[in-house]
């Protein structure tokens, strides 16, 4: 599965324990989401395209309106890195 370096760095953080928060707007549309890491702080890098490509590919889940989380299959098709930089060491 072909999956965007934008896409892969907001995977690992939500398989690091962190979640996306959504806001619906009328119509019950999703129209905001912010991608909130385990310690609080906020990745830029997921807007609402990656969003919902994460979600059309079943990457990410919700139950009864709670935050999105990583998925089993998110978490098998996540690429293993040392740390969040894209491979660069410490």
């Amino acid at each position: 599965m072909n999956i965007s370096r934008s896409e892969q760095r907001a995977l690992h953080v939500l398989a690091l324990g962190g979640r996306i928060l959504h806001e619906r707007g009328a119509g019950r549309k999703i129209v905001d989401v912010t991608c909130v890491t385990r310690e609080g702080m906020i990745l830029d890098d997921c807007d609402l395209r990656t969003f919902q490509s994460l979600r059309r590919k079943r990457l990410i889940e919700s139950r009864n309106g709670a935050p999105y989380t990583i998925s089993y299959r998110g978490r098998r098709s996540v690429r293993a890195q040392l740390d969040n930089q894209g491979g660069t060491k410490c």
